[in-house]
């Protein structure tokens, strides 16, 4: 007879600890910026997704305060009853002129996105073509959906192919990718994964969290990055991470836009964005629309960093982006070399099993706007100096 009912958990606790995968949330105590505090310290910020450098900016506060001043804060309501105010259609009407799509629906976050639209497209009777290192919202989309999903070889569109030859009887099909892979940093193969698509007529979903204000035009993602708008059938966005903001977006043809609108659960039955939120996500919206002056400034921070990182002879894998792995290895070693690097004033989170495949842990760098060239030296630094005290690098 178990003595308490916990007892497991406790257990389960206990080896995670043991195994250096035990997860503490840092608690900040000031905006996020390119520099922050943790515990009273103040440390260079490469731990966020704020990479143009919009979570504190003036006119994103003054927009989300003058809104709240005019319109209240919470919806109180899900946006098919009483939830939809003004600015939700003024936001999904200037991100669809934003990313050139036909329309755009939003939700709570890119999680809520991905959760909304995977099993509103596909059941039972249909199947789901899903890269194997796709982010867990659409893994936890494909199971709610109850279709038989099928892993392909990482961005190997040849392998895609492959799996959907082999597949037969299904009712329906969904391919869906990431657009940039989080951990990695590398870019799908869009436009391979575009004639695929076609070819077979099937729906092509991709989820470009990471690409928001990042790839594109001005920011505009990996539709515009790859010149492929109205190739796409479904991009899934978020604005929490270079809108600096939080909330999801469904950018698309607009028939499939109004099916959501009919099916999504996250849409029909949790409520809406808050006031401040949408009016915050608009001048974001406006922002980037204006000039594409931080989107440039990102990317030279980037490529300045990788090559210092380079020379000194750290394994940064495959990024083709702003997102720089420092891979490790050994989980315990990595969870060390951060915190070293926090007693150098670097705040650089360790990425670590199950979010990353055992033996692959890695300090993850996420490249800001707004970090200056002395942020970078002074990381680069600091990367040098633990990397030779863990003989990480000579």
């Amino acid at each position: 007879m178990v003595s308490n009912k916990t007892d497991w958990i406790e257990k389960e606790i206990a080896k995670l600890k043991s195994a250096g995968l035990y997860n503490e949330a840092p608690t900040l105590k000031s905006p996020v910026s390119a520099h922050v505090k943790l515990n009273g310290k103040p440390l260079v910020n490469f731990a966020s997704n704020n990479y143009l450098g919009l979570a504190s900016d003036k006119r994103i506060i003054n927009a989300a305060c003058a809104a709240m001043k005019k319109y209240g804060v919470g919806p109180a309501a899900v946006r098919s009853i009483a939830g939809t105010s003004v600015l939700h259609k003024k936001l999904e009407k200037e991100l669809a002129k934003f990313k050139k799509a036909e329309k755009v629906l939003t939700f709570q976050s890119g999680f809520a996105a991905n959760l909304a639209t995977i099993p509103a497209l596909v059941g039972e009777e249909d199947v789901i073509f899903s890269d194997e290192l796709n982010h867990a919202s659409i893994i936890d989309g494909c199971r709610l959906s109850k279709a038989k999903v099928v892993r392909y070889q990482h961005n190997n569109a040849r392998d895609l192919e492959k799996q959907i030859k082999a597949e037969k009887g299904y009712r329906r099909a969904l391919s869906i990718t990431d657009g940039v892979f989080s951990m990695d940093g590398d870019i799908a193969d869009l436009p391979g994964l575009v004639k695929i698509a076609d070819k077979h007529k099937i729906l092509l979903m991709v989820d470009d969290a990471h690409g928001e204000g990042v790839l594109g035009k001005g920011g505009r993602g990996i539709v515009d990055h790859f010149d492929l708008h109205g190739k796409v059938d479904i991009e899934v966005g978020t604005m929490s991470k270079a809108f600096g903001v939080v909330g999801g977006l469904v950018a698309g043809k607009k028939v499939i836009i109004e099916w959501l609108s009919q099916r999504a659960r996250p849409f029909l039955f949790s409520s809406a964005m808050t006031i401040p939120d949408v009016a915050a996500c608009l001048e974001a919206v406006k922002i980037l629309t204006k000039s594409d002056n931080r989107v440039k400034k990102l990317w030279e921070n980037a490529g300045y960093l990788k090559d210092q990182l380079s020379i000194l002879g750290f394994d940064l894998g495959k990024s083709e982006t702003p997102i720089v792995p420092v891979i490790i290895g050994e989980e315990k070693t990595t969870r060390e070399f951060a915190r070293r690097l926090r007693e150098h004033a670097i705040f650089a989170m360790p990425i670590t099993y199950p979010t990353v495949a055992l033996g692959r842990a890695r300090i993850r760098l996420m490249n800001s706007a707004i970090h200056s060239k002395e942020d970078l030296d002074h990381t680069a630094e600091a990367f040098a100096h633990v990397g030779k005290e863990l003989k990480i690098i000579q």
